[in-house]
């Protein structure tokens, strides 16, 4: 708890990651002994600045294997709320906002939201957040990008070359004050049928902030080992940047 307000930590392991391919969602993977998702959750468990974690994932068969699986096996005793998450990653947000709101404590403080296939967040990138957060409302972790970004057109052409030393790219957590991301997500969904209407595609809970309240949104840095597994590869980056013993990356 800080300054007398609740931290609530939303780790989202809803997705099926198919760039991953196989059959079993990459959050339910194998990374040195235990599974993906276990090592993000560690991250909340032990931090002493989070209060409780919502833990969302695909279905009622994953709520009661998550349980059983990890948060009995690991003894966290902070996963203390088991929802099903959405068809995409906002809609699982949005109900993870609207479960905690439903406890006066969560409305009065703050909240982390992390992807759960991030296993290399660490408690200085949990600070960082949070500091900003306090000060501003929010505070988003991301780093700046190492390579030179060009944008393209629709046949692939370069258009535009936009300056390196502007560009983050942006990681997770994202960390808000409960009634700014909660009242950025409400004015969302209120407007759903507009921006889905006109294509727009919401990728993080900061592009929501910036959108549906007009706050800006302040950036942290994380970490480039604070990377989203996503392919083959990205398991073994993980193993590395963990520390682990190389595995063959298995399925549960």
């Amino acid at each position: 708890m800080i300054e007398g307000r609740f931290c609530t930590a939303v780790v989202l392991a809803a997705g099926r990651g198919k760039r991953m391919g196989g059959d079993v969602a990459k959050q339910y993977r194998r990374l040195g002994g235990r599974l993906l998702l276990y090592y993000a959750l560690r991250a909340f468990e032990r931090s002493p600045l989070i209060d409780s974690i919502v833990l969302v994932v695909g279905d009622e068969a994953q709520i009661s294997f998550c349980k059983k699986e990890i948060v009995d096996v690991y003894g966290f005793q902070k996963v203390d709320m088991l929802i099903t998450g959405g068809k995409e990653r906002y809609d699982s947000v949005w109900r993870a906002l609207c479960a905690m709101r439903e406890r006066p404590e969560c409305r009065e403080g703050y909240v982390f939201i992390h992807d759960g296939a991030r296993p290399a967040v660490t408690e200085e990138i949990l600070q960082r957040c949070l500091d900003a957060a306090v000060r501003y409302g929010s505070g988003v972790a991301g780093m700046p990008a190492k390579d030179t970004i060009k944008l393209a057109d629709e046949a692939g052409f370069a258009l535009e070359t936009p300056p390196r030393d502007r560009l983050w790219l942006i990681q997770t957590p994202q960390t808000f004050l409960f009634s700014l991301i909660y009242e950025a997500y409400r004015r969302m969904e209120e407007a759903r049928q507009d921006w889905e209407t006109e294509g727009v595609r919401i990728t993080d809970d900061a592009m929501v902030v910036e959108t549906f309240t007009g706050q800006r949104v302040k950036l942290v840095e994380g970490s480039y080992e604070n990377i989203k597994v996503t392919t083959p590869e990205d398991m073994v980056l993980a193993e590395a940047f963990l520390g682990l013993q190389p595995s063959a990356a298995k399925a549960d």
